[in-house]
């Protein structure tokens, strides 16, 4: 069985004219790249990565197999259709069209599902369909490319973001997620709750990841997800920010330290993404916060 192609390597058997790429960019785990294409006929090997698909202008007959199933549908702006990894298919159409893919990878797919979930996620598929009308989807591409065009600050924050709460919207309606079978049902001990929160202070100032933190208490994930949830009646994600955000506030309230600083001290990626959090959580942004303080 051949290896599953890389998303950059799809022209080798879908030629087109690029439009719009998302190269160089320094994002991670979510590329982008628009195409204008002539009518095809083509099979295209398994991918790595998932592939969304969003209609830009052009109408034309699309037949699609996959998973050894025809279907068939009319497709043209505002059409979106999903396409999940590892998964040969083949394409047939006959009018010119532009389209754009968004590619998310299996990891970060994978990671979003196990977060939302709790639970580490074996495997996650999407459902085949062919035409959706979706306006959260065609919204949130349409968000990543103008960001690919605009190349503004905070790109690869921005969207991993955006990528992220698009992932939720595919879990919550076009998905099915294997789970690993249920084991054991209780909490952290005390002694084990003291260490995990130790290690997250010790660590906030660095990306904590759930297979980071179950590490430290040579916990699977899943198992370290049930349990810590349990125990703190929140999900490790949630337990972080919380922290985070509790540090920022003494930080602010205690020291001179630029917010620049204090964010960077907390965790967060900028002093933007602390403002967006700590204004969400305390409804006033650090230096509000801060002058009212001191």
């Amino acid at each position: 069985m051949k290896q599953p192609i890389a998303y950059q390597e799809l022209p080798d058997w879908v030629p087109g004219r690029t439009l719009l790429a998302s190269d160089g960019l320094g994002w991670t785990k979510v590329a982008l790249r628009s195409y204008h294409y002539h009518g095809q006929d083509v099979t295209v090997p398994a991918t790595k990565d998932y592939m969304l698909v969003s209609y830009r202008s052009g109408v034309t007959p699309m037949q699609r197999r996959f998973d050894g199933r025809w279907s068939r549908d009319t497709l043209g702006p505002g059409a979106v259709f999903l396409l999940t990894r590892a998964q040969q298919v083949s394409w047939n159409w006959r009018e010119p069209i532009d389209v754009t893919h968004l590619y998310l990878s299996g990891a970060l797919v994978a990671e979003v599902a196990s977060e939302a979930l709790d639970c580490a996620v074996s495997e996650v598929t999407l459902a085949d369909i062919l035409r959706a009308e979706d306006p959260v989807m065609v919204r949130a591409v349409q968000m990543i490319a103008d960001e690919a065009q605009s190349q503004a600050l905070g790109g690869p924050l921005y969207v991993d973001s955006v990528a992220r709460g698009l992932i939720v919207h595919l879990l919550r309606r076009y998905a099915r997620v294997r789970l690993p079978a249920s084991r054991e049902e209780g909490g952290l001990t005390a002694a084990r709750q003291r260490r995990i929160a130790e290690y997250v202070d010790a660590n906030l100032a660095q990306p904590l990841t759930l297979p980071e933190m179950a590490a430290a208490l040579d916990l699977t994930p899943c198992l370290f997800a049930r349990q810590f949830r349990r125990s703190f009646g929140m999900p490790p994600y949630a337990f972080v920010k919380a922290q985070r955000l509790e540090r920022a506030r003494a930080l602010l309230a205690q020291t001179d330290l630029p917010i620049k600083a204090v964010a960077a001290d907390c965790g967060f990626s900028d002093q933007a993404h602390l403002t967006r959090m700590f204004a969400a959580a305390f409804g006033q942004t650090p230096a509000v916060f801060r002058r009212r303080a001191q």
